[in-house]
């Protein structure tokens, strides 16, 4: 039985939903319905219950339900191992979201160690041939799903980061005023490549001990400066000083792990992910959603909940049943999306169906 599951999700005044009350069990859940209707909002509810801004990236305030504008509450009970955590995350006229877990304020990097969400939604089918923002927040989702606490320390980075160009667009030339900042963001830039790094020697280790229909993906860590990643804070912290007169002329930081990139490989036929067909690129996300799944299961025992929008819509029925097969063998509460019923045929009853409708602008939704 699956050691990580909601066993209730409710929400209020969540975009397209008015109020809405979903009791389910560990099972994988087919969710469809017309376009429209509400269907990816239930995932964007979902991965909530992680660190960060959800699998749209919207802000709080675009979350909330129109014309009403009242604010949003997304509560869920999640069973992780042999305990149940009660999970709040909402947000009022507009101001940044908040969560409680079991009754107690909570932040979101709380959120992280309790529940692991990985997800794959269309938008992401373009990642390996748009910028690297994109492939670099995906590789943070992975390495979150192994390292809670790398949230962390790269908002602690990140901070220290914004601090350093401030100085750096003021033209401030005194290296005492460096000196700290850059002290503070090379020990969380170190902790930062040591977890993707390791994160990335899971999900090849788990490519290749799978048995699996979807083809393996090779993974680089790269960066935009082609600098060897420093073995150790100090050596990072020199790097820094080192680029400092570079960066006031670009009023930026031009070296670091936010300038880190991932570099894919269709290992099959040795071919840049980049340069694979359509089909191909959305073969290896699938892979590596799936392999991060069973690696973080073999790492920690848990397998994590999956979101997958609208996922089916471009395999043919032979790979979906595959990717259904993965996913029950994993054990993992999956949401997945699609436009109709047929699109989940092959799970059958090793699933919960969840028909989503739009009435009088608002969704409803009901188990079939």
């Amino acid at each position: 039985m699956p050691n990580l599951f909601l066993e209730s999700l409710r929400l209020s005044h969540f975009r397209s939903h008015h109020v809405v009350n979903i009791a389910c069990d560990s099972r994988p859940i087919a969710i469809y319905g017309a376009n429209g209707a509400g269907k990816t909002n239930i995932l964007e509810a979902v991965s909530l219950l992680s660190p960060g801004r959800g699998v749209r990236r919207a802000s709080a305030e675009d979350m909330t339900r129109r014309p009403e504008a009242v604010g949003w509450k997304v509560k869920a009970i999640l069973r992780s191992q042999d305990r149940m955590h009660e999970i709040e995350t909402w947000s009022e006229n507009g101001a940044a979201r908040q969560v409680r877990i079991d009754s107690k304020a909570a932040t979101q990097v709380t959120l992280g160690r309790i529940a692991r969400v990985l997800w794959l939604i269309p938008a992401m089918d373009r990642l390996w041939t748009e910028g690297a923002d994109g492939r670099r927040r995906f590789l943070d989702r992975m390495t979150l799903s192994f390292y809670p606490s790398h949230a962390e320390n790269v908002l602690n980075y990140e901070k220290n980061m914004r601090e350093r160009n401030r100085l750096l667009k003021e033209q401030v030339q005194d290296a005492h005023w460096y000196r700290a900042i850059e002290g503070q963001m090379a020990v969380a830039g170190i902790k930062i490549w040591a977890a993707r790094k390791e994160a990335l020697m899971h999900i090849h280790a788990s490519q290749e001990d799978a048995e699996t229909s979807f083809p393996t993906a090779n993974l680089t860590l790269t960066n935009a400066e082609s600098i060897e990643i420093p073995k150790n804070s100090e050596d990072l912290a020199a790097i820094l000083a080192e680029y400092r007169g570079r960066d006031i002329v670009a009023g930026r930081t031009l070296a670091g792990p936010h300038r880190d990139d991932i570099y894919g490989v269709f290992a099959a036929k040795n071919v840049p992910a980049k340069d694979s067909s359509t089909g191909e690129q959305k073969a290896l996300l699938i892979s590596l959603i799936l392999a991060n799944g069973r690696a973080l299961n073999e790492q920690t025992g848990i397998p994590p909940v999956l979101l997958l929008d609208e996922v089916a819509a471009h395999l043919d029925a032979g790979r979906r049943a595959a990717l259904y097969d993965e996913i029950c063998a994993l054990g993992a509460q999956a949401w997945m999306t699609g436009t109709g019923p047929e699109l989940f045929e092959e799970l059958g009853p090793r699933a919960q169906h969840l028909l989503v409708s739009e009435a009088d602008g608002k969704s409803q939704v009901k188990f079939q």
